[in-house]
């Protein structure tokens, strides 16, 4: 009895862990207050649907993203990929990272990586990191926003950006 019991139990575990796997892998719409499921998924899968990418970096230049990204380490003493742009953040952990930098009065250069899923790929590839913001300061990469605003509270960031300030126009 205890062994059928526990059989039916796992049966009905192991199929709703089945429909929430399916559901978790699917978009959902409600059509007049019925949930239906589409087999459509995103290709990325860590971007949400209102920060798809709206148009890319200008094709008709020679430079590949690769050159792109590199050219904007070396060329900007802070620069950052984030989700928006420093007026506009499109994401908590990118406005946490610009309010940080921008209380050092340094200027910030940035690239919206939501335009273009390519140079969003190129710039994880350059740093070898997974994930959003990404500062890069004199050329090295720092991190994102958690690293930025533990640098910050420890000081260091002072330091790392001290003689940056004074390049500013």
């Amino acid at each position: 009895m205890a062994a059928s019991l526990s059989s039916r139990l796992l049966k009905g575990f192991t199929s709703l862990q089945a429909v929430r796997s399916s559901r978790l892998a699917s978009a959902s719409a409600y059509q007049n207050g019925v949930m239906r499921y589409s087999s459509t998924v995103p290709s990325d899968s860590d971007t949400h649907d209102d920060f798809k990418p709206t148009q890319k970096v200008p094709s008709g230049s020679t430079d590949s993203l690769k050159d792109i990204v590199e050219n904007d380490v070396k060329d900007n003493p802070v620069m950052i990929y984030m989700k928006g742009v420093p007026e506009s953040p499109q994401c908590g952990f990118s406005s946490l990272a610009v309010r940080v930098l921008q209380q050092y009065n340094v200027p910030i250069s940035a690239r919206n990586i939501l335009e273009d899923p390519e140079l969003k790929t190129a710039v994880k590839s350059f740093s070898h990191w997974p994930t959003f913001p990404q500062i890069f300061i004199k050329g090295e990469f720092i991190g994102g926003s958690d690293i930025i605003l533990n640098m910050h509270k420890e000081g260091e960031l002072e330091q790392k950006l001290k003689d940056v300030s004074g390049n500013q126009d």
